[in-house]
């Protein structure tokens, strides 16, 4: 494919991880700020501008890369089409991923500089629990569950708002407040502030949400059989691949 094309799916897919973790980042940081007695409306006003955000960016960057801001999703578009030659290949998700790693980590430092803290930060919260850990998997199991159950059943347009929807949601029923997304995760660490998360709490959270990741294929792959890959599963856009 050409080169313009595929740096722009890079850069689509770079840029809008890192507004995304900019959104979550930033809205717990002026959450904080504005209601520092109050965790319940700390994590409201928290979780709020994260669904906002997050349906904002899939309609902006779908078109250009699929909406791909979580590695799982692009390793599970892999994983599902990788027999038909269909959705991504190995190569594109791997991509993918560091792009998403390095936009992550991007906009944590951004939320940090427009907050004027410390643009180098690592963040104490820890958050590994058992609670935690099943939390993450129920997580990252339904996200994987809504993406490829609307991409198998048609119903790709619908992912704008819906995605959001479960995340948002998955904010107050899971007691990890839904992370879902091994990127962001790394992302986190580097702020120190509501949304952050220890860096020796990371590598638990990105193993449960591999196993919900695997979770949510399976169901799906029981309820939808047919192989359809989630490259245009958020948003429809050109199947070309980037390698």
């Amino acid at each position: 494919m050409p080169r313009e094309r595929a740096v722009a799916r890079l850069l689509a897919v770079f840029v809008g991880t890192a507004l995304l973790v900019a959104v979550v980042v930033g809205s717990g940081i002026a959450a904080e700020q504005l209601s520092p007695r109050d965790v319940g409306l700390q994590l409201l006003a928290n979780s709020t501008a994260t669904v906002f955000g997050l349906g904002v960016l899939i309609l902006v960057f779908g078109p250009i890369s699929g909406a791909h801001f979580n590695p799982v999703v692009s390793f599970a578009d892999w994983l599902t089409g990788r027999r038909d030659g269909i959705g991504l290949t190995l190569r594109d998700a791997t991509a993918y991923a560091l792009a998403q790693t390095l936009g992550a980590i991007a906009g944590a430092i951004l939320a940090n500089v427009m907050f004027d803290l410390a643009a180098a930060q690592v963040s104490t919260h820890h958050r590994i629990t058992a609670g935690h850990l099943v939390g993450e998997v129920v997580a990252t199991a339904g996200l994987i569950a809504v993406i490829f159950a609307l991409a198998r059943s048609g119903r790709a347009a619908m992912s704008a708002a819906t995605v959001a929807a479960w995340i948002g949601a998955a904010y107050w029923f899971t007691s990890s407040t839904s992370f879902a997304n091994p990127a962001v995760t790394i992302g986190r660490a580097f702020t120190d502030t509501f949304a952050g998360i220890a860096p020796a709490s990371v590598p638990g959270f990105i193993a449960a949400q591999i196993a919900g990741a695997l979770l949510g294929l399976g169901l799906i792959a029981l309820i939808y059989p047919r192989s359809v890959a989630a490259d245009s599963a958020v948003v429809a856009h050109p199947a070309d691949h980037i390698a």
